[in-house]
């Protein structure tokens, strides 16, 4: 019985596979971490050793308020300047005082910092810096995101740690960078615990305004939680786990396909779907995401095994059109649905 099951498996696998790609771009078509379309000017520039288009965009978005763009494009543009820094070099020269410059240095210094085998040591050497940067923007809540970060890898205490989450909700009360820092924090992996994760990630979601990336906290309390064996944890019912992820489609469905902005809380929602066996929905999903490929989640490590993010994303998006087809009759035409098959379902 197992053989005759698996034969046809494999042949509705071979019947259905090509329909179920419809709505998926073709894989050579996929980007992984593209930037939008002010972004990408700015990088180009960069790579040209030219900082103007950078500091140009940086200093529209503190002029706008325009936190959530900002936050991204500082940490985009301290990776581009990881690899390569001789525009940030320049830009430094010319302007040593700009707080923007700044900013993207910290936010470099601070990620080389962590990658350091002395991460703490070579964290706290940078305290006076963060400190100094981060209560001298009135109105600016990125550098206290950093700070934030900086506060876990260099293990400072809840109450330091609250004391810098209290500025930076004082500058932006819903800043979606600000919220993921301080979900860390509380992570299992740091020095919380899973249910404290979540119970952090509802109420802000709870909170927040009903476009709001915050509303995908959960789903990120979520993606922890699924990094653990699950006999291992009891304290979070999947049921939870499950009503984050629907969280996050009511959320997902609020923007057009293939829009840049929220591509990366949809790869961690599909993501979770493909781990809960959300097939149907996770293909809705993909779908959505378009072209838009993000390192997170798909580049966490795993074990010590860190993989390539864009090759573990299209194989997530296989995964999906052969789930979805061996589920589905043999002579289904597409009228069919091969629905929720839950985890483990068939």
């Amino acid at each position: 019985m197992s053989l005759l099951r698996a034969l046809i498996g494999t042949v509705r696998s071979v019947r259905h596979t090509p329909r179920l790609t419809a709505g998926f771009v073709p894989d050579d078509d996929v980007l992984l971490d593209a930037p939008d379309e002010r972004l990408a000017p700015a990088l180009v520039a960069a790579a040209l050793a030219d900082p103007e288009p950078a500091a140009k965009l940086l200093a529209t978005t503190r002029d706008a308020g325009e936190w959530e763009d900002r936050d991204r494009y500082v940490t985009r543009l301290a990776t581009f300047a990881y690899s390569r820094d001789d525009w940030l070099t320049h830009w430094l020269s010319a302007a040593p005082r700009d707080p923007d410059a700044l900013l993207v240095t910290a936010q470099l210094a601070v990620r080389r910092a962590w990658e350091s085998p002395a991460r703490a040591e070579r964290l706290r050497e940078l305290t006076p810096l963060i400190r100094t940067m981060a209560e001298e923007t009135p109105h600016d809540p990125v550098p206290w995101r950093l700070a934030l970060d900086h506060a876990r890898g260099a293990h400072a205490g809840p109450a330091v740690f609250e004391s810098l989450w209290e500025q930076a909700v004082r500058r932006s009360p819903h800043h979606y960078g600000c919220h993921v820092a301080a979900l860390k924090y509380l992570s299992a992996q740091w020095y919380g615990s899973h249910r404290a994760a979540f119970d952090f990630a509802e109420q802000a979601a709870d909170d927040a305004a009903p476009d709001s990336l915050v509303r995908a906290l959960p789903v990120r309390a979520a993606h922890d939680r699924l990094q653990v064996v699950p006999d291992r944890d009891p304290s979070v019912p999947e049921a939870r786990i499950d009503r984050a992820a629907d969280r996050a489609l009511a959320l997902s469905e609020v923007f057009p396909t293939g829009d840049p902005w929220p591509a990366e809380v949809r790869n961690l929602l599909a993501y979770v779907l493909v781990e809960r066996a959300r097939w149907e929905e996770a293909r809705a999903e993909f779908g959505r995401i378009g072209v838009h490929a993000t390192s997170f989640p798909w580049g966490a490590a795993r074990g010590a095994v860190r993989e390539d993010p864009l090759r573990r994303f299209l194989a997530a998006r296989d995964r999906v059109r052969t789930e979805l087809a061996r589920r589905t009759p043999l002579w289904d035409t597409g009228g069919g649905r091969a629905g929720r098959g839950g985890p483990g379902g068939h």
